[in-house]
């Protein structure tokens, strides 16, 4: 007699998940084309996402840029590297650390905002609220914030790039008496299109899930008061995992794409 596999209930509901996250992306693009376009609202969440969520990015990337300095001098000097300390810097932190950590910062401060904000909507019956009136919520508060997000993030990332760097330059200017001028013209000779594209591109894709993710959580929170506290948690939590797993394909993508 055949034996029954039984798949356990966390895959099974990690793939279920995935399914639905997937179809409410394909809401969202096939809404985003459709009339009417809510400009105003898409304008005041810009607004909130990249005003609420500057100071944070910008004291995380001076800090971050700080502390890498910091960290590395030590082992460059002990090489006998130390004048390549602005190349390395600077190609870490476009690269790879100012995308990453400002979208993981966003992610815990967008994110989870905008499952609240959505939850809490539904729990209130707000939502259906829109829906008996006439209005398509879907496109009011959906469509809206996940655009705002995807356009939010690579200017906080450009900005929290730009602090970081400035945080490094000061360590060097200290430490190792290199002006800044010299610093940020080493900088952006170590740089090329091959380090600043890439990082571009997957900072909207970052963008997107964070705004896709955080709504997915809210609009379909369950009822109740803990659903909301859930949605945010879930959102955060949920959102972080998916910008490694973007990560990693962006890496992977560009790799070949220097091979090539």
């Amino acid at each position: 007699m055949a034996q029954v596999f039984h798949v356990p209930n966390g895959i099974r509901r990690f793939f279920i998940e995935i399914g639905e996250l997937s179809f409410f992306a394909g809401r969202f693009f096939k809404e985003t084309l459709r009339r009417p376009f809510e400009f105003r609202e898409l304008l005041r969440q810009c607004y909130q996402m990249g005003n609420r969520s500057l100071t944070l990015v910008l004291v995380t990337g001076f800090i971050i840029g700080l502390v890498l300095t910091l960290q590395s001098r030590p082992t460059m000097i002990q090489f006998g590297a130390e004048s390549w300390m602005p190349n390395m810097v600077g190609i870490s932190i476009v690269r790879e650390l100012g995308p990453v950590i400002t979208a993981l910062v966003c992610a815990g401060r967008i994110a989870s905002g905008i499952g609240a904000e959505l939850g809490s909507m539904r729990v209130t019956e707000q939502i259906d609220a829109m829906e008996v009136s006439g209005t398509n919520p879907f496109k009011y508060l959906v469509v809206t914030r996940i655009l705002a997000a995807t356009l939010m993030l690579p200017l906080l990332v450009i900005l929290g790039d730009a602090v970081a760097l400035y945080g490094s330059a000061l360590v060097e200017y200290f430490k190792g008496d290199v002006s800044f001028q010299l610093y940020f013209n080493t900088v952006f000779d170590a740089l090329s299109y091959g380090d600043l594209i890439p990082a571009t591109i997957k900072s909207f894709f970052f963008g997107f899930a964070i705004g896709l993710v955080g709504c997915y959580k809210g609009y379909y929170c369950k009822k109740g008061t803990a659903g909301v506290g859930l949605a945010a948690n879930t959102a955060v939590v949920f959102t972080s995992m998916l910008l490694f797993v973007i990560d990693f394909v962006a890496v992977f993508i560009s790799d070949i794409f220097y091979e090539l």
